[in-house]
């Protein structure tokens, strides 16, 4: 069941003037797989502390790295104080953040999460368990909550929407492409590209793993709200205008061929409408009257073939970009109960 409540005790912040020890990766457990909770960060001094303490009493053996970007509160003092890894990306945005955490981190099992606390820690170990018993490579923690506060009405209906269209466009998926979080297999983190730089990064990560056709799953996790005094970062608005700008780049990217297909599908009936009238005419009266229409349904067709024609090609380059993909992520084992980092 979803929780009804959210924690509002607020971490205090570090102490300045003196910087704790820097967090030194453990060891996992033995002969179990090296698990590493990854949490990019951007002033979240009021959560973080909670959400590092909740993974780790959920994964005692993981690593927790967190990524801070740029923050301007304390965040840093809180994570490091509560004995996280601090490592910092700075170039702005969260798909710079998980670009940085998968070049670096080395582990087996990847957990990210993002540091408002409104995820359910508690549901981590399920979802690595998932992912190695059935041999996946990515396990996604969907959403639901029994609090309006912690999933207001606009962003429930913007993941709806956008979830459809992703849906629609690439088939099968997920009820939550927007959730951040999500369980990877190390084949996973080292050979996903991750060019989105901002909040579309997840439906970057959906479509990657749809279109490699990779093992994946979907566990149902508890959403709560924010603690008092943490501020979401997410712009309704604006945010999910790039996310669907995203999908569409990528339907582009990957479906060339339904694309301008389409396009050269459109472009040809519009022709056709316009040229029957001029067919009959011509067939009563042996003439062509109307010269300019005539002259455009001829350029309506140039431009179908033309674009039909770039479909075919761009969808060679896109099957080419698809195979070197897959040959990268079948270069690394699968994972299994067993297995350890490199």
């Amino acid at each position: 069941m979803a929780r009804t409540a959210s924690k509002t005790t607020k971490t205090p912040a570090a102490a300045k003037t003196s910087a704790p020890k820097a967090a030194t990766p453990k060891p996992s457990a033995p002969g179990g797989p090296k698990v590493a909770v990854v949490i990019p960060c951007y002033n979240e001094e009021v959560a973080i502390g909670q959400t590092i303490a909740d993974f780790r009493a959920a994964l005692p053996h993981a690593d927790i790295y967190v990524y801070d970007n740029n923050s301007k509160d304390g965040t840093v003092e809180v994570a490091r104080k509560a004995g996280a890894i601090v490592r910092s990306e700075r170039i702005q945005g969260k798909g710079a953040v998980v670009r940085r955490m998968f070049a670096d981190v080395e582990a087996d099992i990847y957990v990210m999460t993002d540091g408002d606390a409104t995820y359910d820690a508690s549901a981590a170990p399920a979802m690595v368990e998932k992912l190695l018993t059935e041999n996946m490579d990515m396990v996604v923690g969907a959403r639901e909550s029994e609090v309006q506060a912690a999933y207001r009405r606009g962003h429930r209906f913007g993941n709806q929407l956008l979830t459809g269209c992703v849906t629609y466009l690439f088939g099968r998926t997920f009820s939550d492409i927007l959730s951040g979080y999500r369980v990877f297999s190390r084949r996973f983190a080292k050979t996903f590209p991750t060019l989105s730089p901002g909040f579309e990064i997840e439906t970057e990560i959906t479509v990657h793993a749809l279109e490699l056709k990779m093992p994946v799953g979907e566990v149902v996790t508890a959403y709560a709200a924010r603690p008092e005094g943490s501020v979401s970062k997410l712009s309704t608005y604006r945010d999910g205008w790039r996310i669907l700008r995203l999908i569409m780049e990528l339907f582009r990217q990957e479906r060339p061929v339904q694309l301008y297909g389409g396009v050269a599908g459109a472009l040809t009936a519009l022709s056709f409408a316009l040229a029957v009238p001029l067919v009959i005419t011509y067939i009563q009266t042996g003439l062509v009257p109307r010269v300019p229409t005539a002259i455009l349904c001829t350029g309506l067709i140039l431009l179908a073939v033309f674009s039909a024609m770039c479909g075919l090609i761009l969808d060679t380059v896109t099957r080419g970009r698809r195979e070197m993909k897959r040959l990268a992520y079948l270069s690394l084992p699968a994972p299994t109960p067993g297995a350890t980092a490199a």
